[in-house]
C-alpha cells in the first residue's frame, strides 16, 4: 500500500516505521521540519518493544499531491479536523482514511473533512510512545490497533487496512461497534492522562501511588458509569481491574497530555477527561472527578502559556 500518516509525531512515528519496514510505501508529513529533514537525510529509527530498526521513509512538511491507498490521521484530537482538510490533495476514490485519536469528538471533525463513507476510526492501545530527538522515536508497548467504519465504508476495504496494518506486526483487528471501542480506549485514559500530567508520575507510578491510583480509578469507574449510562456495549466488566491491565502493559510510559504539559504545549485533556462531564450531561448526569482533573490540567496548561 501506499500510506500517508499525517502527524508523524511520537504514535505517528511508530506507525511509519514499522509500516515502512515491511514494506509499504509510507509517507510522514509533521510540521516539525527537524524531523523531517532528519528522517529524510538519515532515515526513521524507531526502537523498543519491536526491536532497533532503521526504516526509509518519504518525509513532508505538507502534504504531496498524490494519491495515496490510506491516510492515517495521526495527529492530536484538536488538530484532527484540520489535518484532514490538508490531506484531501492525497484522496481519490478508494483511499480510506484512519482517524486515530485520542478520547471522544475528533472523528465528527475528521468525517466533515473527507466524507463518512471513506472513514475508519481506531484506537492504539498500550504503545506508551515518545521522540527522544527528531527521526528517532520509541515506544513500551504495542498491544493493539483496532479499527471500525465511522459510516459506510465497505467492511472489505476496512480489512485489507487492518491487514496491512498486521503485516506491519501489530494486533490489529477490526470491531463492528466504533462506540464501544472508544469507550473502553477512554476508561484507561481518563484513569492515567490528567493523573499523571498534574502529578508528573508515569502510568505505572500512578497506578502504584496510594494516593493518586485512589483518584485514577474514580475517574474510570466515573467514565465507567457513564458509559453504562448511556447505554454504550462496552466489554468491560471490571473498570479497575481493566485499567490496571492497561497500565501493567506499560508502567514507564508518559501519556501524551503529560508530554504536552512538558513541552509547554496545549494538551488533548478536553477531549479525554473533559469527554466524560460532557457525555454525561446527555444523560443528565454529572462526572465531578473528571471535572475536576481537567480543570486542574487546563490550570497547569495556562502557566505553561503566560
Amino acid at each position: 500500500m501506499k500510506i500517508a500518516i499525517v502527524g508523524c509525531g511520537a504514535m505517528g512515528s511508530v506507525y511509519a516505521g514499522l509500516l515502512a519496514a515491511c514494506g509499504h510505501d509510507v509517507i510522514a508529513i509533521d510540521r516539525w521540519r527537524e524531523h523531517i529533514d532528519a528522517i529524510n537525510q538519515k532515515g526513521l529509527r524507531l526502537e523498543g518493544a519491536s526491536g532497533d530498526r532503521m526504516a526509509r521513509v518519504r518525509a513532508y512538511v505538507d502534504p504531496p499531491n498524490e494519491t495515496v491507498d490510506l491516510v492515517i490521521i495521526a495527529v492530536k484530537a484538536a488538530q484532527a479536523g484540520v489535518a484532514a482538510q490538508h490531506a484531501r490533495c492525497m484522496l481519490g476514490g478508494h483511499t480510506v482514511v484512519l482517524a486515530i485519536q485520542n478520547g471522544l469528538g475528533s472523528a465528527q471533525d475528521v468525517a466533515a473533512a473527507v466524507g463518512e463513507d471513506r472513514l475508519a476510526v481506531g484506537i492504539a492501545a498500550a504503545f506508551g510512545a515518545s521522540l527522544p530527538e527528531a527521526g528517532h522515536a520509541h515506544h513500551n508497548g504495542m498491544a493493539a490497533v483496532r479499527m471500525g467504519a465511522y459510516g459506510g465504508l465497505d467492511a472489505d476495504r476496512l480489512e485489507a487496512v487492518a491487514a496491512a496494518w498486521r503485516d506491519a506486526g501489530f494486533n490489529a483487528e477490526t470491531v463492528p461497534d466504533v462506540a464501544g471501542m472508544q469507550w473502553e480506549k477512554l476508561i484507561c485514559n481518563v484513569a492515567y492522562s490528567a493523573p499523571c500530567a498534574i502529578t508528573g508520575l508515569t502510568v505505572g507510578q500512578v497506578m502504584d501511588d496510594p494516593e493518586m491510583s485512589v483518584v485514577s480509578q474514580a475517574a474510570a469507574i466515573e467514565a465507567w458509569e457513564i458509559a453504562r449510562a448511556l447505554g454504550i456495549s462496552i466489554n468491560v466488566q471490571d473498570p479497575v481491574a481493566h485499567v490496571r491491565a492497561f497500565a501493567a502493559r506499560i508502567p514507564d510510559a508518559k501519556p501524551s497530555v503529560l508530554l504536552d504539559l512538558e513541552r509547554g504545549r496545549k494538551s488533548e485533556v478536553e477531549f479525554i477527561n473533559g469527554a466524560v462531564p460532557r457525555e454525561a450531561r446527555k444523560c443528565e448526569m454529572r462526572a465531578p472527578v473528571n471535572e475536576v482533573l481537567t480543570a486542574l490540567v487546563k490550570q497547569r496548561e495556562s502557566l505553561n502559556s503566560r
